[in-house]
């Protein structure tokens, strides 16, 4: 390995993330290049802090290139999660790893699930399972295990899923980046409290910020982290959830069945199921709640309100088409160079590169402004657009 990629939320970064930085390095990566989800996450939420804010703390733990994962991709579900932070790695010429954790970092068995999810049979044996009423986790298990023997086991765990559509990617793509799986250390994912070593989840963290402040994550977080957190703090950067939760029912409610049916991941009457919710809920919890099935997942509920209110349709590009660079140093610039993308700091330019550059773009900026004005003091509109990179 002589350079690493990783894909990551940094939602807040902590020690386990340093960590992981710091152990690519060991194993050879002399560079390491981050893709960055920016203001909204895979949970169907808004980070907790500002993309620039994440990124320095990034680089002050020894990433030397953060790139933007674009909003209308960081918010997809694990597939596409996966496949859009594959597809910009994979465009910087220069890595030749993707780094990630995993309760199993064994990476042929992680490809051998995969390879078993991309089998033309996988699709017969999980209708037939969904047909039966299984839930879609569960389905998606067992028809992998009935292709895959081991692969329903490994698929349970939270990073093993995201390592195996990690290695899809790649498979689909014809990546040259080869998977690293990492053993995941310290707190399993989501898990409350501090784990082995007193790494902690980053739920964690985002809870406990919620009921005291940066001040509680200084035994979790590096100490360069840190000092960013409380000068973000400072200045109210971080978000108010309660002000995120009033402005996307707001936008839902001004909405009519018809306008959520242009939603991407619109099927089975979900429109309708969203418009009835919305009418009757004060909360977001309360309306995933009120939309709660056997059929829909609850992560897949919370995505589905999110790409409502930011209005995201099936017209966007289905994978990124631009490099965003959020921060580097020098050697994270010399990355760059023969890029299989456009790359740029500047969002106004690249949105200039193609209609697809111009179609993500404005998706980028309509959630960035969104999380903006969700902030404790709320920021205004265009920060996407103006926002210089972060040098270490």
């Amino acid at each position: 390995m002589k350079a690493a990629g990783i894909v990551a939320e940094y939602d807040p970064f902590h020690a386990g993330h340093a960590w992981q930085i710091a152990r690519a390095r060991e194993l050879g990566a002399q560079a390491v290049a981050v893709c960055m989800s920016a203001d909204v996450t895979q949970r169907g939420g808004a980070a907790l802090l500002p993309p620039a804010v994440r990124a320095r703390a990034a680089l002050a733990a020894g990433a030397d290139l953060v790139l933007a994962l674009p909003n209308p991709y960081a918010c997809l579900s694990a597939e596409g999660f996966a496949a859009a932070g594959v597809a910009l790695l994979s465009a910087v010429p220069k890595l030749d790893t993707l780094v990630f954790g995993a309760e199993t970092p064994d990476a042929g068995a992680l490809l051998a699930a995969a390879r078993a999810l991309l089998r033309p049979g996988f699709s017969e044996e999980l209708a037939a399972r969904l047909g039966g009423g299984r839930p879609f986790a569960a389905a998606r298990a067992e028809a992998a295990e009935a292709l895959c023997p081991g692969a329903g086991a490994l698929l349970e765990g939270a990073n093993n899923n995201l390592g195996v559509e990690y290695c899809k990617a790649l498979l689909r793509q014809g990546s040259r980046l080869a998977p690293l799986p990492l053993a995941r250390v310290g707190a399993a994912h989501g898990q409350p409290g501090p784990g082995e070593g007193g790494f902690a989840s980053a739920s964690h963290l985002r809870a406990l910020w919620e009921e005291r402040g940066p001040e509680a994550l200084a035994p979790y977080v590096p100490a360069a982290a840190l000092a960013l957190y409380r000068e973000a703090a400072g200045a109210g950067l971080d978000l108010d959830r309660r002000a995120f939760e009033a402005a996307v029912l707001s936008r839902l409610r001004a909405m009519t069945p018809a306008g959520l049916a242009k939603t991407r991941g619109t099927g089975e009457g979900l429109e309708h199921l969203l418009a009835g919710a919305v009418r009757r809920s004060g909360s977001l919890e309360g309306l995933y709640a009120a939309m709660k099935s056997k059929r829909y997942a609850h992560a897949r509920l919370r995505r589905y309100v999110l790409d409502a209110a930011l209005g995201y349709t099936s017209e966007l590009p289905p994978l990124p088409p631009y490099l965003q660079v959020l921060g580097a140093s020098g050697r994270g610039l010399e990355l760059l160079r023969g890029a299989a993308l456009p790359a740029d700091a500047s969002l106004a330019r690249l949105e200039k590169k193609s209609a697809a550059c111009a179609a993500a773009a404005a998706a980028h900026a309509a959630a960035a402004d969104l999380a903006a004005l969700c902030r404790r003091v709320p920021q205004p509109c265009g920060q996407s657009y103006t926002q210089k990179p972060a040098l270490p």
